[in-house]
């Protein structure tokens, strides 16, 4: 036989997404269970980037100063290289936000941060090894989720479902519904490759004939992004790991003399790119948000602090409706109301990059000088802080409106 419990608000995916949205509709008194499939929040190679708007996020909370002292480093400007020439990109400095800079942390610190602000308050409650394998429902209505735990079956009813359970969603699966692809000529190999103490500052992204390679500075390691054309990871492998190691130094030669590091292929992670959006985020009873809704391009970073927006956004319209009772269905819409322009925009944009300077430069035809746009960037310094904003603090910067019930 199931457990069952009942709550307000039951949440699929411990994520940033999930999370979040669980430690605000707690804060503002709503009832509130995060369902998180995994023992814990130790994996490699997610989003790692918590650009302004987040941070402006946490400052909103007023926990902000603690935040930032779990391990992390601070970015004020991107660069990037191309066609070997170094280019200034972003400039975050001279944002009106709390924190002027790009936070590099593990997501798991993230997620281990955030979920302690929820356990200050009694109605969050974060159940790890849950994994949701069914949707309740009564009379067309969606009235909570099943899930496999360690202990047996559970049964979670709830006012709202929220589904915020990333790009392979089972939930929006079981509800069935349906996403427009926008399409993604590449997928990404991340690894991870010794950082020195005595390293140069390094561009954070390489661009040249037939390769795009990031590098991400983490403490005593950079985390490293090989783009490859859609599908190609197997044809590499094929190559050999040696030959591997070779296309990484090529790409990235401060890196040349560390390639070793790649012991085995179980080093290297792939993440196969998707750029789509659900055409509907909400039934009634469940509403989708985040990656679960939109799943964005790997450019920019933005994937996680979108997300986090879209959290900040339903607990925003939410938290009224849910201390009512069931939120209707038109108040559920109201929340891809206020977030789809912004995921248009940006996903626009991303598509964009992917099609005309990523596409063509894996095929061996990317530029060889740097465009009008980037020569512009390199001397006009002012022109810097036009992608920093749209980076750092998106199209629609969303503000912590829900209330703190308990302050």
């Amino acid at each position: 036989m199931a457990d069952e419990l009942r709550t307000s608000c039951v949440v699929a995916g411990g994520g940033p997404a999930g999370v979040m949205a669980g430690v605000l509709l707690a804060r503002a008194g709503v009832e509130t269970v995060v369902l998180e499939k995994h023992a814990d929040f130790l994996r490699d190679f997610r989003g790692d980037t918590v650009h302004p708007s987040t941070l402006q996020v946490m400052a909103d909370l007023g926990v902000l100063d603690a935040f930032l002292e779990r391990p992390h480093q601070e970015l004020r400007h991107l660069d990037g290289e191309v066609a070997g020439v170094r280019v200034p990109v972003a400039d975050f400095t001279h944002l009106p936000t709390a924190a002027q800079f790009l936070a590099l942390m593990p997501q798991w610190e993230f997620l281990d941060f955030l979920s302690g602000v929820g356990r200050r308050y009694p109605e969050f409650d974060l159940r790890m090894e849950a994994e949701v394998t069914g949707l309740l429902r009564d009379d067309g209505r969606v009235v909570g989720l099943e899930a496999r735990t360690p202990d047996g079956p559970l049964r979670v009813r709830a006012d709202l479902v929220l589904a915020a359970d990333g790009r392979g969603s089972t939930v929006r699966g079981l509800a069935g519904f349906e996403a427009e692809s926008l399409g993604a000529p590449m997928d990404v190999l991340w690894m991870r490759l010794p950082r020195h103490a005595d390293d140069p500052d390094a561009p954070l992204g390489h661009f040249g004939a037939g390769h795009v390679f990031v590098m991400l500075p983490r403490g005593e390691y950079y985390q490293c992004g090989y783009v490859i054309p859609k599908g190609a990871a197997d044809a590499l492998r094929a190559e050999g790991l040696e030959a591997f190691r070779r296309r990484v130094a090529e790409a990235a030669p401060l890196l040349a003399d560390r390639t070793g590091a790649i012991e085995s292929w179980d080093d290297v992670k792939l993440l196969t790119v998707a750029v789509d959006r659900l055409t509907e985020w909400a039934t009634p009873g469940l509403l989708v948000i985040g990656d679960a809704a939109h799943a964005m391009s790997p450019i920019g970073g933005v994937g996680i602090n979108l997300a986090i927006q879209d959290a900040v956004a339903a607990a925003n319209l939410l938290w009224e409706p849910l201390r009512r009772g069931a939120p209707t269905l038109d108040e559920l819409r109201a929340v891809r109301r206020r977030r789809l322009p912004a995921v248009r925009i940006v996903q626009r944009a991303q598509v964009l990059v992917q099609n005309r300077v990523i596409g063509p430069t894996l095929a061996g035809e990317g530029p060889t000088r740097p465009p009008l746009v980037v020569r512009l960037l390199r001397r006009v310094p002012w022109l810097r802080r036009i992608p920093g904003r749209l980076i750092g603090m998106g199209v629609r910067m969303e503000r912590v409106e829900s209330p703190d019930a308990h302050g």
